[in-house]
């Protein structure tokens, strides 16, 4: 259930508050929590780099159509773009031919199949999924990195972890604010506004339930 927070508050600490508790959820994730603590191998981490490719190809897919939309058009920003970074990243986990290596499961086909429909038909929930994702890869995201490049050595910064670096973002506190004040700003009512706030919930929901499979597929080996 959506946390009530009065409508004056700002449109971009209303949505923060409405989804405190599926953020927290998708954080603390089996999958997560044992990928990162090393207790998996680094064939948990080629499979999740690859349902990123899917979701991310949704979400960058319909850019030129969407720059010009008075919602969704301030936050195209070519800074963000991930698609090509997983694409090198990809190749440099598993090999030139990785896009015959990896497939979507059926959490991840449902999750980029709700994206490709809002960033078609809804610009406000497209802006939810926009800010599930890329506020989240500026701030945790870099936990990821750093973690993933000193359990399967991989290079600093470099092609394997690239999904989480943003050259183009010189202050990534300062694009946040940046990002926020444009939540603040967006064109939309008030109905439309409690609308998108609950597509935000739907899309860690729908992040978390992409974990959950992962974690049914890579479970944790105990010790005989």
């Amino acid at each position: 259930m959506r946390q009530e927070v009065p409508e004056q508050t700002p449109f971009s600490a209303r949505i923060r508050t409405a989804t405190a508790a599926q953020h927290a959820e998708a954080e603390n994730s089996t999958f997560i929590g044992d990928m990162l603590g090393g207790g998996l191998p680094i064939d948990s981490y080629h499979r999740y780099t690859g349902q990123l490719w899917f979701v991310y190809r949704a979400l960058e897919a319909q850019w030129d159509a969407l720059a010009a939309d008075p919602v969704a058009g301030p936050f195209i920003r070519p800074e963000l773009a991930r698609t090509a970074e997983l694409e090198r990243d990809l190749a440099a986990l598993i090999g030139p031919r990785w896009q015959a290596e990896i497939q979507a499961l059926p959490a991840t086909i449902a999750y980029a199949a709700r994206i490709e429909e809002c960033a078609r038909d809804w610009p406000a929930g497209y802006i939810a999924h926009h800010y599930t994702r890329y506020l989240g890869d500026l701030s945790g995201g870099q936990v990821i990195r750093g973690t993933a490049e000193k359990l399967w050595d991989l290079p600093r910064r470099g092609d394997g972890v690239r999904f989480y670096v943003f050259d183009g973002i010189g202050n990534p506190a300062a694009f946040k604010r940046e990002y926020r004040s444009l939540l603040d700003e967006l064109p939309i009512d008030e109905l439309e506004r409690r609308r998108a706030l609950d597509e935000a919930q739907r899309a860690f929901t729908m992040n978390t339930a992409m974990f959950a499979e992962l974690a049914a597929e890579f479970p944790v080996r105990k010790p005989s």
